[in-house]
């Protein structure tokens, strides 16, 4: 089975990552070349304008693949933003071992493992943003030993990374504790997922554990975070049920509006329906840097359950949002003109409809059905009903 979601990721990633390449990089910190792995969007020679999220991958020669292909598979549902993927190799003459080499008094990086720190962070992530159109989110993910690494640039002031992504962390000292300790000082939207399998012996478990319970009395909404303990996995199977899980969490407010997110979020709200769509995209924006138009099919939920609650008003905010997503196109005033044909003007509903009809039809909206609102509007009008 291990093989199967291995082969089926893979052979998705091709096509979402039909830029799949290799670069060597001299590190000056590690006095050496590092080599790594470069996945770049199907998009990115199309879109010069377009910057994209980074996920960075220690332990790159076995992650890049499944994670690659559950990127690609959210992207073609439209359930992840497409992102660029970097993943370190670490596979020769026990490379991530030392990589990851802790001074174990303390628990921080010594070493190799100090120098593997800042080649990361001083060579690596400004190399790719100077090369690549990226966006200020940065994602890191790791494996075991490489999990736990990953955990050091949290101790930073300023973290690098916006998102950790930790599968079965083999814990360094006291790190249950300093972890949360940061947590509770962030004064940012963060991202944090950690896993673990049943499987996992003892000494990985327990700290993880700790950690897990350590967080939540953190409690910082801040910090959105997630633990997952999969059942009937080992610490290696685990890795193909965390990689979907921890980005579905991490760009949980990109995906468009589903039953769950109407039910628990939108549907038990009293007022302020256009400021959620509004809100729920300039999150996109702001912390992750992903720039996309309001969708059409999160645009009509919105439009529908204000009618559906006589929140007509709210229709004056949604022909903002329209004209600032689609300039052109006819959406803000045909807003407008069923605002007012709800409020009761005809009048004033009809003259929108029909400065509507002279713009770009969008969705289900075009011309045809602008002449028909305005006849309706206007025999409303003469009748004074």
């Amino acid at each position: 089975m291990k093989k199967v979601y291995l082969l089926f990721f893979a052979l998705i990633s091709i096509s979402a990552f039909s830029q799949k390449k290799f670069d060597n990089i001299k590190s000056v910190k590690l006095g050496e070349e590092r080599r790594i792995t470069i996945g770049l969007p199907a998009s990115y020679e199309a879109n010069p304008e377009k910057k994209y999220p980074v996920l960075y991958l220690l332990d790159g020669d076995y992650l890049f693949d499944p994670f690659s292909g559950a990127v690609s598979y959210g992207v073609y549902w439209d359930d992840l933003p497409e992102m660029i993927i970097i993943g370190v190799h670490q596979n020769k003459d026990g490379e991530r071992f030392d990589d990851s080499t802790i001074d174990q008094s303390n628990g921080l990086p010594f070493e190799k493992g100090a120098q593997f720190f800042e080649f990361i962070g001083a060579e690596l992530v400004p190399y790719i943003e100077k090369k690549y159109r990226t966006t200020p989110f940065r994602i890191i993910a790791g494996h075991d030993i490489t999990a736990s690494f990953i955990n050091f640039y949290l101790y930073k002031e300023t973290p690098l990374f916006n998102a950790y992504i930790c599968l079965s962390p083999e814990l360094a000292p006291k790190m249950e504790i300093r972890i949360p300790e940061k947590f509770a000082k962030i004064k940012e939207p963060f991202f944090y997922y950690l896993s673990a399998a049943d499987g996992d012996i003892k000494r990985i478990k327990e700290p993880i554990e700790k950690l897990d319970s350590n967080i939540k009395i953190a409690n910082n909404p801040l910090v959105n975070y997630k633990y997952d303990l999969f059942k009937g996995t080992t610490h290696y199977t685990e890795v193909l049920h965390s990689i979907p899980s921890a980005l579905y969490q991490i760009f949980e407010v990109y995906k468009p509006i589903n039953s769950a997110e109407y039910n628990d979020k939108i549907a038990v709200l009293q007022t302020g329906y256009a400021d959620y769509l509004e809100n729920k995209y300039a999150t996109m924006s702001k912390v992750m840097g992903v720039k996309i138009p309001v969708r059409m099919s999160d645009f009509k939920v919105i439009e529908n359950i204000i009618l559906k609650n006589k929140a007509y008003d709210e229709l004056g905010k949604m022909a903002e949002i329209g004209n600032v997503n689609y300039p052109k196109a006819m959406l803000g005033e045909y807003e407008l003109g069923l605002m007012y044909e709800k409020l009761g003007d005809p009048k004033r509903a009809s003259k929108k409809y029909q400065n509507a009809s002279q713009m770009e039809p969008i969705g289900d909206l075009n011309k045809d059905l602008m002449y028909e609102k305005m006849d309706q509007m206007n025999t409303l009008a003469k009748t004074g009903k």
